[in-house]
């Protein structure tokens, strides 16, 4: 197999897309810990290439199979025709051989949400753009049962999110085992609709008011309020790391949970509760799962871990009482 990060990906890139070696020009993203990732560049052409690690760029081991690139292609095929156009990369090529998917790039003032969110910047659109994007592929999933076949297997879903997120944190939380217990039984038992796995800002490229959505290869059918607790807990970590932000934060989960809510139709409005009930959760993952937040320092990690537990014996009904309950004095 030719890894990504070798001399021999350049020319096996140049020939599955046509161009010459040397009009290649190879700039390493980041990748978060799961994967390679390398922005392509000649003169007439943007484009990303990906490959998945088996062994992930954490502390503790933490292992799963390559071949979720394979399902990160299959939902850029299933998004492409029923999302608004821009909202996920077209996929290029799939090498099977190699495990590598080629996709076009964002526009080049894209920048990740996180980024955003990290430096201060608190624009609602984004927030109401993701909660509009989240609900067309709910109702999408309701009239398209063929993806519950295709994305059937959640093997990835354990690897790297049950494993990580909820066994690990439940060992380090021991008189928290039956909550997160059924945390997973609640993750793999109601199958509804696709679930991204990873609905995170750093996956969500902004540029202007458009929205890309990246980073598929935790797809699967399943539950569908897990994607919207984890994206509600990424932007209550923001709160506790700006401090003094905590409206602006909640102003964007608003502006989500509207978007998601009023794109759903009151007959799923269930999935907000249901969210919640996985909020303390994936909270206390983040300082004490597999894969801590980087950015939170340990007095911040110390807060959430206290708040975490209260939300995760106690789920509040909405994401304003999260919030409430958060940050209150």
């Amino acid at each position: 197999m030719i890894a990504l990060d070798s001399d021999e990906a350049i020319p096996l890139l140049s020939l599955r897309l046509g161009s010459s070696p040397g009009s290649l020009r190879l700039t390493p993203l980041g990748g978060g810990v799961s994967n390679l990732v390398y922005l392509i560049e000649t003169a007439t052409l943007r484009c990303v290439a990906k490959q998945a690690l088996d062994k992930l760029r954490v502390e503790q081991d933490w292992f799963c199979s390559p071949c979720r690139i394979h399902s990160e292609a299959a939902a850029m095929r299933a998004f492409g025709p029923v999302l608004p156009p821009g909202s996920v990369p077209a996929l290029l090529f799939e090498d099977f051989e190699n495990g590598i998917i080629c996709m076009e790039a964002a526009p080049a003032d894209a920048l990740p949400w996180k980024d955003l969110l990290m430096r201060g910047e608190f624009d609602e659109r984004p927030a109401r753009r993701t909660g509009l994007l989240h609900a067309a592929w709910i109702r999408e999933s309701a009239v398209r049962p063929e993806w519950g076949e295709e994305f059937g297997s959640v093997q990835t879903f354990i690897d790297l999110r049950v494993d990580p997120y909820l066994r690990s944190t439940a060992a380090r939380h021991p008189d928290f085992a039956g909550h997160f217990a059924s945390l997973e039984r609640q993750c793999l038992q109601r199958r509804i609709s696709l679930v991204h796995g990873d609905l995170s800002p750093k996956n969500l490229l902004v540029s202007n008011d458009a929205v890309t959505l990246i980073d598929h290869e935790v797809i699967h059918w399943g539950d569908p309020s897990f994607d919207a607790a984890f994206l509600t807990n990424h932007l209550i970590l923001k709160a506790f790391y700006h401090g003094n932000q905590t409206p602006h934060l909640l102003a964007l989960a608003h502006a989500y949970w509207q978007a998601l809510l009023g794109g759903i139709g009151p007959g799923m409005a269930w999935i907000e509760q249901a969210a919640m009930a996985h909020l303390g959760g994936l909270m206390l993952a983040r300082v004490d799962g597999k894969s801590p937040a980087e950015y939170l320092d340990e007095n911040m990690r110390v807060a959430v871990r206290s708040r975490a537990r209260d939300l995760l014996a106690n789920p509040p009904p909405d994401c304003e009482s999260a919030f409430e309950r958060c940050f209150k004095s």
